[in-house]
């Protein structure tokens, strides 16, 4: 057994004084007690939360960043100027160098107080598209990153068929993403035998690309591949695929996968960015997961997600660090409740009326992140996986209790404020730190310094 003891610490029945937590050797809540002393052996808190799941993220491109901030030339930079930059990169990686970019992004994860990650994961070929001799090896990669850094993992290896809706076939950087279905599912079985090396927390799921990289065949049988698994898929993000696809089909991206397919729970529907009030009410009523990615959005000028009538209509969220330009729990959630701010000219929109708008974007990001990963997380409750995350008020000079101290954090602060992370048990944050920082930093600065010379 392991033990915690906080001075404060949010429960499932609110927030509770001098809380013991005990976990279990599997990893586990076993038990919690408020109101308690600490014992000799526990790890003292200052403030315990549940760990928030990043429900979205491509780790390669975490070694792109700040390499796509120089305007172009002539015309209006955008998405499409910016994965052009991404796609060039890409093909200088190696599989060293995947694993080693994954894990170093991973600690920063973990660092930031995310205690497990949905990796979004398309970069499988050589350049070119040829496959490796062991077609998951790229898979096997990501494996071993979250092995090292102890990260929950819930890995989603990607079928990306075509480069547009029309079917047009794939060029460039994107022929390393290629796969048609029957290829997929051998990637697929090689990525479960990789992950057979994980701890028991960690899931296998199923990711078709978008609708710009699938047909509704590929679609289809994609989702029957695992099917009580998590699925995750772009989808509305840019509003030229909304115009393809009414082009193609004579329906809006959401729309029509909402009357195409069966979304429910077990979906993850990322970026939503650009929804009719009929599409945003639909998604909602469907019971999947909104995965928004707030900072990335606004690195790529993608839009304003519909916050408030997603939220009215009982529709769920996460969050995602996606291209990883900067990863941190409180600056995605601050950016998620500003844009919806500057976008209506209003204060604390999210929230209910008298409610935190903290506690309410903590909340919503704890629950769409533990259902999007299908991870038992997201509530210090037994049974559930000792997803924790300690953070130290000190280190943003607030005296707040309760709700306040999560407005003062992610309004006020970012990840100096977390102290201590714990990822199913595996305790590798402490004071503010990776355990095993310096070797994997060192490596990655090794990467960087290689990449960069081939730029």
């Amino acid at each position: 057994m392991q033990a915690v003891f906080a001075r404060n610490a949010l429960t499932p029945g609110g927030w509770r004084r001098d809380v013991s937590i005990e976990i279990d050797a599997a990893g586990r809540i076993a038990r919690v007690t408020p109101d308690s002393t600490p014992g000799a052996d526990a790890t003292q808190v200052p403030v315990l939360l549940p760990a928030v799941s990043n429900l979205h993220s491509h780790t390669f491109q975490r070694a792109m960043a700040g390499l796509a901030e120089r305007r172009g030339p002539q015309g209006r930079d955008s998405f499409w100027t910016w994965r052009e930059i991404m796609y060039r990169f890409l093909d200088l990686l190696s599989p060293e160098d995947v694993e080693a970019v994954a894990a170093f992004a991973f600690m920063e994860m973990q660092e930031a107080g995310f205690s497990a990650v949905a990796e979004f994961h398309y970069v499988h070929h050589r350049p070119g598209g040829e496959p490796y001799a062991e077609i998951g090896e790229m898979s096997a990669r990501i494996a071993a990153a979250a092995r090292e850094t102890g990260i929950g993992l819930t890995l989603l290896p990607v079928l990306y068929r075509y480069g547009g809706v029309d079917r047009r076939p794939l060029q460039g950087g994107q022929q390393r993403f290629g796969n048609d279905i029957s290829r997929f599912e051998a990637l697929l079985a090689s990525a479960a035998s990789h992950m057979r090396h994980l701890p028991d927390d960690a899931r296998l799921g199923v990711a078709p690309h978008s609708l710009r990289a699938v047909g509704i065949e590929e679609l289809r049988a994609a989702s029957l591949l695992r099917p009580d698994t998590p699925l995750h898929m772009h989808i509305a993000e840019q509003e030229p695929e909304i115009d393809e696809m009414m082009t193609a089909h004579g329906r809006r991206s959401v729309e029509w996968l909402l009357g195409e397919m069966e979304v429910d729970e077990r979906w993850c529907l990322i970026h939503c960015t650009h929804m009719s009030e009929d599409e945003t009410q639909g998604l909602a009523r469907s019971g999947a997961v909104a995965g928004l990615c707030p900072v990335t959005e606004a690195n790529l000028g993608d839009g304003i997600f519909n916050g408030p009538e997603f939220r009215v209509a009982g529709g769920r969220f996460g969050i995602g660090s996606d291209s990883n330009i900067r990863i941190t729990i409180a600056e995605e959630l601050r950016q998620l409740e500003y844009s919806q701010r500057l976008r209506d000219r209003a204060r604390v929109v999210l929230a209910a009326h008298g409610q935190s708008s903290g506690r309410t974007l903590y909340d919503a990001a704890l629950a769409g992140g533990a259902q999007a990963l299908g991870r038992a997380s997201g509530a210090l409750e037994p049974g559930k996986w000792a997803d924790l995350v300690a953070i130290d008020p000190a280190s943003f000079a607030s005296f707040a209790r309760d709700d306040t101290l999560l407005d003062s954090w992610l309004f006020t602060a970012g990840n100096e404020a977390v102290s201590d992370v714990w990822s199913a048990g595996r305790h590798r944050v402490r004071g503010g730190r990776h355990l095993e920082r310096e070797r994997i930093a060192a490596r990655y600065a090794k990467t960087i310094e290689r990449l960069m010379g081939m730029l």
